[in-house]
C-alpha cells in the first residue's frame, strides 16, 4: 500500500526528509509546502540537492496543499521561533483530515504535564474533528531518548536512574539563530538566551523525562534543571559566525525527574563549539552521538556513534530526525485519531530500505 505524503518545510531537517520519502517505496511525494517565494516552483529533487527531479513542485499557496488530500504531512518547519503559529499551523492540518509528522514543537512529543493544557487542547480537538493523528518525535527530543533507553530497560534487574546524554560539536550545525540566539552561544556570559530562560528548558525536555518516567511507571514528584557554561579560550570561527574569545563556547544541562528527592530519570545535553571546551565534561564516543547510562542492577552504558557519509556527525542527527519522521508514516496514519507519544506506536522500522 502506498501513502500519499506532503512535506512541510525544506530546511535543514526537511530536505533530508525529501530524500528519505523518495527512498521509501510505500510513500508517494505529492507536495512540497515552502515559506519563502524564492523556493516555489523548485522541484522537489533540487530542493533536496538529489541531482535529479522529482516532478513535484514547491509552493508556498496553503490551499494548494490542502487540495491534494494528502495521507500525511511530514512537518519540519521551524518551530522554535514561531511557536504559536506552529501551532496554528499543525491544528488547521488535523481539522482538513491529515496526519501529522513533525519535529516541533518539541514539548507535543508527551506534553502531558509539560505545558498548559490550553496550548494542547485545540490540537487534540482538531485531531479528533479530522479523525487523524499528530506524532511529534525525531533524534533528541525522540529516539534517543524515548526507545533507545526504554528499550534497554527491558535487560534489567533494578532501576536506580536513567540518564540520556547528547554529547555533541555543534561547531557544524549550520544555523545561526538556533547556536546564537536561541542556545546563547557567542554571547556574553552574562547574557541569558531564550532557552536558558526559566522553565524553557523544562518545556523542551521536560516530556524525555515524563515520558520515560510513563514508560518505567514512575510518578514523578517534580522535574528540575541547571545548567553551566563556559567561555571561549579565543577567537574562532564556526559553520554559522564568529565565535568572539570570551563569549559561550560551551553549555552543559540536565533537566532530572524527581522522585522521593532523588533523579529517577535525567536528560542531560553537553555541548561543545570546539572539542577542547570543558576538557572535563563527558566526552563522546567517535566524534558525538548519543549515550544512555542505568545505574542499577546492572549498570549499563551504550553509546550511539553517528556519521553521515560527508563525514559529519551534525549531519547524521539531522538525517536521524528526518528519518525518525519519516519511516513512522504508516504507523501514524494507521493510530488511533489524537495526539500519539513513543508509547503509543509500534516497532517502526527502515522498512523497503534495505537492498
Amino acid at each position: 500500500m502506498s501513502y500519499r505524503v506532503v512535506l512541510w518545510g525544506t530546511g535543514n531537517v526537511g530536505r533530508h526528509a525529501l530524500i528519505g520519502i523518495d527512498a521509501r517505496p510505500d510513500l508517494e511525494l505529492v507536495g512540497v509546502w515552502v515559506s519563502s517565494a524564492e523556493k516555489a516552483g523548485r522541484d522537489a529533487g533540487e530542493l533536496a540537492g538529489l541531482g535529479r527531479t522529482l516532478g513535484v513542485s514547491a509552493t508556498n499557496d496553503v490551499e494548494a496543499i490542502l487540495a491534494l488530500e494528502p495521507d500525511c504531512v511530514v512537518h519540519t518547519a521551524m518551530a522554535d521561533n514561531r511557536l504559536m503559529e506552529a501551532l496554528d499551523d499543525l491544528a488547521m492540518l488535523l481539522r482538513a483530515g491529515i496526519n501529522v509528522v513533525s519535529s516541533g514543537p518539541v514539548f507535543l512529543q508527551y506534553p502531558d504535564g509539560v505545558v498548559a493544557p490550553e496550548m494542547i487542547e485545540p490540537l487534540r480537538s482538531a485531531a479528533a474533528a479530522g479523525g487523524v493523528s499528530l506524532w511529534v518525535n525525531g533524534i533528541d527530543p525522540g529516539f534517543a531518548n524515548d526507545w533507545l533507553p526504554l528499550m534497554l530497560t527491558s535487560v534489567c534487574e533494578r532501576i536506580d536512574e536513567v540518564r540520556c546524554f547528547e554529547i555533541l560539536n555543534y561547531a557544524t550545525y549550520d544555523q545561526a539563530m538556533v547556536l546564537f540566539d536561541i542556545m546563547g552561544f557567542g554571547q556574553a556570559m552574562d547574557h541569558i538566551p531564550m532557552l536558558l530562560q526559566p522553565t524553557v528548558l523544562t518545556m523542551a525536555w521536560g516530556s524525555v523525562v515524563r515520558q520515560l518516567a510513563a514508560g518505567l511507571d514512575v510518578e514523578l514528584d517534580a522535574v528540575e534543571e541547571s545548567y553551566v557554561r563556559l567561555p571561549a579560550p579565543e577567537t574562532f570561527q564556526i559553520a554559522s559566525g564568529t565565535v568572539e574569545k570570551g563569549t559561550v563556547a560551551g553549555l552543559r544541562f540536565e533537566v532530572r525527574g524527581m522522585r522521593a528527592g532523588k533523579a529517577v530519570v535525567v536528560l542531560e545535553h553537553v555541548t561543545r563549539l570546539r572539542d577542547d571546551i570543558g576538557p572535563d565534561w563527558p566526552q563522546p564516543t567517535g566524534q558525538g552521538g548519543y549515550r544512555v547510562t542505568i545505574k542499577g542492577e546492572p549498570n549499563y552504558t551504550l553509546d550511539l556513534q553517528m556519521l553521515g557519509s560527508d563525514g559529519d556527525h551534525n549531519t547524521a542527527g539531522l538525517k536521524a530526525t528526518a528519518m525518525r519522521l519519516v519511516n513512522a508514516v504508516p504507523a501514524v496514519i494507521a493510530g488511533a485519531p489524537g495526539l500519539l507519544t513513543a508509547l503509543d506506536l509500534p516497532l517502526v522500522t527502515g522498512r523497503g530500505l534495505a537492498g
